[in-house]
């Protein structure tokens, strides 16, 4: 059997690894450096019959693809910096009411409209926590082209499956490199489809049958009549101000994630088995680490990484592992400090934890996490 094999851009495989899953509906706006993605996606989706729209602002973009989520179709939608701010109201709107949507961010310089063609990634805690209220949040990283398109097929599964917002932070290095990558068969990959109502069974959009954690979703005017509202609401969705109702709402809302972290979370790592130091990192940065480690090996010194490709929810349970066994952990991110802060809170004090990172829009080159290995060892 010949192997689909081709020279792609991190942003195309976003889109191929979108229709891939079953994508039928994209509605954005345009910017960069993820505007290859709403070009590939007008381009593809009416040859499967996909709907593309591009809208008047990113906050349109959002509200559009919640809609068409709403209706029964895969929807995405995709940004960058400034755009995935003005998404953010949006986005908590999709977690309240259990919307599934794959919301792309492709990170460049900030803040405000920064630098928009280098690579960041400064939007790390802002997908944790850009939107107001308790919420649950998943976001997945890539580290290359191959890795995007995988990423973004999970992302859509997990957005099914757990009926929410699924982000994917990419950032401008992955979003416009180019790699050969060879694209999966029909079925290589698992992908999840949406659950809908059981034919017989009084339907409540937002109770649940017996045994399962999520409530089941039906096709918004296909003959279950339902409301949706950002209002805490009831099993029916119509607004509650029980505050009772309210708090039984969110524990499910959370438990349906926090129940379920084996599942959602992945991480690689790298050359961890007799390390002396750990690096822990995530999407492009992590290709420059893994440099790194080379580097350094090839002078004596024994560094492992531990990437994060599940960033939300964090890998608590390994980094406080990873606290037990090294002296030293030292995070490497396109940032001036966001993971770093999260890795410290889990190790609490039993490992000394560093930060290499940088905001200036350069790369961060493996020669300066060598350097910074060094310094802290």
């Amino acid at each position: 059997m010949s192997k689909n094999i081709k020279l792609m851009q991190g942003n195309e495989a976003c889109v191929e690894g979108a229709l891939y899953a079953g994508m039928k509906f994209y509605a954005g706006y345009p910017i960069t450096p993820s505007t290859e993605i709403a070009e590939k996606s007008a381009e593809k989706l009416p040859l499967v019959g996909g709907k593309f729209i591009q809208m008047e602002d990113e906050i349109a973009g959002i509200a559009t693809a919640i809609g068409g989520s709403l209706a029964g179709k895969k929807s995405m939608t995709a940004t960058s910096g400034p755009g995935f701010s003005l998404k953010q109201e949006n986005i908590g709107y999709a977690m309240i009411a259990e919307i599934p949507l794959v919301v792309i961010n492709v990170q460049r310089g900030g803040p405000s409209t920064g630098l928009p063609t280098a690579p960041a990634q400064g939007e790390i805690m802002q997908a944790k926590w850009g939107t107001h209220g308790d919420h649950p949040v998943i976001a997945l990283s890539p580290d290359s082209v191959r890795e995007t398109f995988d990423l973004t097929v999970r992302a859509f599964n997990l957005a099914e499956k757990y009926r929410t917002p699924v982000m994917l932070l990419t950032d401008e290095i992955v979003g416009h490199m180019r790699e050969k990558i060879e694209i999966p068969a029909p079925g290589e990959l698992e992908v999840f489809d949406r659950l809908g109502p059981v034919d017989g069974e009084d339907y409540s959009p937002y109770g649940l049958r017996q045994g399962e954690c999520v409530p089941r979703m039906a096709a918004f005017g296909e003959g279950h009549r339902y409301h949706v509202t950002g209002l805490f609401h009831d099993e029916t969705g119509f607004p509650s101000n029980s505050t009772e109702n309210a708090g039984i709402m969110l524990d499910r809302m959370m438990n349906k994630i926090e129940n379920n972290l084996d599942d959602i979370i992945q991480y690689e790592e790298y050359m961890l088995e007799d390390a002396e130091v750990c690096i822990i990192s995530y999407g492009s940065s992590a290709r420059a680490t893994k440099g790194a480690i080379d580097m350094l090996r090839a002078e004596g010194i024994k560094a492992g990484m531990f990437r994060a490709i599940t960033i939300w929810p964090f890998a608590e349970k390994r980094v406080a592992e990873l606290g037990e066994r090294f002296d030293n952990i030292l995070v490497a991110e396109l940032n001036l400090g966001q993971y770093v802060y999260e890795v410290d809170r889990v190790v609490k004090g039993k490992a000394k934890v560093t930060h290499v990172g940088r905001a200036d829009g350069e790369v961060l080159a493996p020669v300066e996490i060598a350097a910074k290995v060094k310094e802290v060892m």
